[in-house]
């Protein structure tokens, strides 16, 4: 997993391991573990993506 440093800089250090997003055709952005390939969860929040976990081509 990645870590978040230092307590009150408001940003993650590194990338989160195992997993992976995708937009979907809604515009929501979903993300998945790429060990088991099931997906997790939904953003529906906001259009932007989850942060720290990279993209699937």
């Amino acid at each position: 997993m990645a870590t978040n440093g230092k307590s009150g800089d408001n940003r993650r250090h590194g990338a989160v391991r195992n997993r992976s997003q995708i937009q979907i055709a809604s515009g929501n952005w979903v993300k998945r573990d790429t060990d088991t390939g099931r997906f997790m969860d939904v953003k529906t929040s906001n259009d932007a993506p989850f942060k720290g976990v990279r993209r699937e081509k």
